[in-house]
């Protein structure tokens, strides 16, 4: 399993989010990796085996899929910065999604 994973649920058709494009960078903008969420809205893998400890972000690019779907939307990025303990295996970082709303929350 990869240190870093994502899920993406639009809350308003109950339905996974397929093909947000997904980034995880640092927090000084250097980028890590680019992934798309899969016909279940998930990203399996983001990024390396391991991270070092510190501060770390994912950027949903959810302006595309909205457009992608005829919907207007407030957010065209939505930005998860989080912090990373080395000694941790792994990282799930889930987005609850509608065009004027959105959560998030570490998950397992």
């Amino acid at each position: 399993m990869s240190y870093i994973t994502a899920h993406v649920l639009d809350s308003v058709t109950g339905n996974p989010a397929q093909g947000i494009t997904v980034h995880l960078e640092t927090v000084d903008g250097l980028p890590l990796a680019t992934a798309e969420t899969d016909e279940d809205g998930r990203v399996p893998e983001l990024g390396p085996e391991t991270l070092e400890s510190g501060d770390y972000r994912i950027t949903f690019r959810t302006g595309e899929y909205f457009a992608g779907n005829n919907q207007p939307t407030f957010y065209p990025f939505v930005t998860v910065n989080f912090t990373v303990q080395a000694q941790q295996r792994h990282y799930h970082v889930p987005l609850l999604l509608s065009p004027f709303a959105f959560s998030t929350y570490r998950g397992s």
